[in-house]
């Protein structure tokens, strides 16, 4: 308990963090189409969000080395405090994409100062149960955000004032607490070639992990709102996918970990691509259709990062470890900027199923490389244990390491 009390801090702000930009990807789609944006212009909000995603995780901790966590913290979060009051403010589409960009930034540098006081204080005693927590706050949040849709409204200036309040709020718990700061970690240096040196199979596997993920929680209230769902039901459209996610970590690592990885991985593929095909073709049909298969899509697509990511573990020693983390964030950081864009410029060329086919030949493309891989090399005799590797941070790989160094 005493532990829980000094993490409460960091696990309030990862919450409220999670509220405001988790909030924020919908509200931008669907004020996009009250402002008559274009399907692409939508798209590129997405993209541009990624884009300033990984500028952040690679800026963060060198920021953080030169100013400390706490100032580092309240730059990003000032950062994306007005990215979200400026966007009434000034209505087109190529400033909005700026303002994500800044975004994009707040999130990756605010969950690598948060991350990284949480390895800094962590022990292998209480290392279990501080993940475990962080979890469960990081996913409950990005739950519940996807569900602010639903009250508030697009295009106004109350909406993205309310988001903006969230992430000012973010500030108190970790500014305010008399936690000592650490100690800064040095920076993973980013060697994308080593996550293809341990296993391409992986690299491809988080690529193809931010084709589902970033696409439908970028572009996915374009496809609801294309198939006729009211602003409600696309909130639990996104929900779904997200909740489907969360409940699959567990029985999917219990998998990972029993069985060859490249079995589950392309099994999870097989699975989703189905899923992406039944709900193109539910989707102006049923709307209870498409909130199941949007959930059994979040079942076998979510987990695709943290089973690749084990794999390539798998081939990877001790010492490599958080540089692979680093890695493997780097593809999927590619994957997810360019994926929300092909799929908007898809959707307006050949309509909202287009979406779905687009991530199905995605899933598709992985299996066949897996198949090729198994002919290639033979599975790993030395198996790291199954983690659950959120796509935060490059720090997360300091977190997760313990883990493996047990499997």
């Amino acid at each position: 308990m005493r532990m829980m009390i000094s993490f409460a801090a960091l696990f309030l702000s990862v919450i409220l963090m999670q509220l405001s930009s988790g909030g924020l990807g919908p509200l931008d789609a669907l004020s996009g189409l009250a402002l008559e944006f274009t399907t692409a212009e939508i798209g590129l909000l997405g993209s541009a969000h990624f884009f300033g995603f990984f500028i952040g995780c690679w800026w963060a901790p060198r920021l953080m080395g030169s100013v400390g966590h706490s100032r580092a913290f309240a730059a990003f979060t000032a950062t994306g405090a007005m990215s979200l009051i400026a966007h009434m403010m000034v209505i087109d589409a190529w400033a909005w994409a700026l303002m994500r960009v800044a975004m994009g930034l707040c999130v990756a540098g605010c969950y690598t100062v948060l991350e990284a006081w949480l390895q800094a204080k962590v022990t292998n005693a209480t290392r279990g149960r501080a993940m475990g927590v962080y979890r469960i706050a990081d996913s409950g949040a990005s739950l519940f955000a996807q569900m602010l849709i639903s009250v508030l409204e697009p295009a106004s200036y109350v909406s993205y004032n309310i988001l903006a309040l969230i992430c000012c709020a973010a500030l108190l718990p970790i500014t305010l607490t008399r936690a000592e700061q650490p100690e800064t970690p040095s920076a993973p240096r980013l060697r994308p070639m080593l996550a293809i040196a341990c296993s391409p199979l992986a690299a491809a596997g988080v690529v193809t992990a931010a084709l589902s993920s970033a696409t439908f929680r970028m572009v996915g209230p374009l496809y609801g709102e294309q198939v006729g769902l009211a602003i409600e039901q696309i909130a639990w459209f996104l929900a779904a996918f997200v909740l489907g996610g969360a409940l699959a970590q567990f029985p999917v690592g219990w998998l990972a970990d029993k069985f060859d990885r490249r079995h589950v991985l392309i099994g999870l593929s097989i699975a989703a691509t189905i899923s992406c095909v039944v709900t193109a073709r539910l989707g102006a049909i049923s709307a209870d259709g498409v909130m199941l298969t949007a959930f059994f899509f979040g079942v076998v697509s979510f987990p695709i990062y943290s089973v690749s990511a084990a794999h390539a573990n798998d081939f990877a020693r001790d010492d490599q470890r958080v540089e692979l983390s680093a890695a493997l964030m780097f593809f999927y950081a590619l994957g997810a900027i360019a994926a929300p864009l092909l799929a908007s410029k898809l959707i307006q060329g050949y309509g909202p199923s287009a979406m779905f086919m687009m991530i199905a030949v995605g899933h598709v493309l992985l299996v066949v490389f897996g198949i090729a891989r198994m002919r290639a090399r033979p599975t790993s005799a030395a198996r790291t244990r199954y983690v659950w590797s959120p796509r935060t941070s490059f720090i997360i790989g300091r977190l997760t390491q313990r883990f493996r160094d047990k499997g």
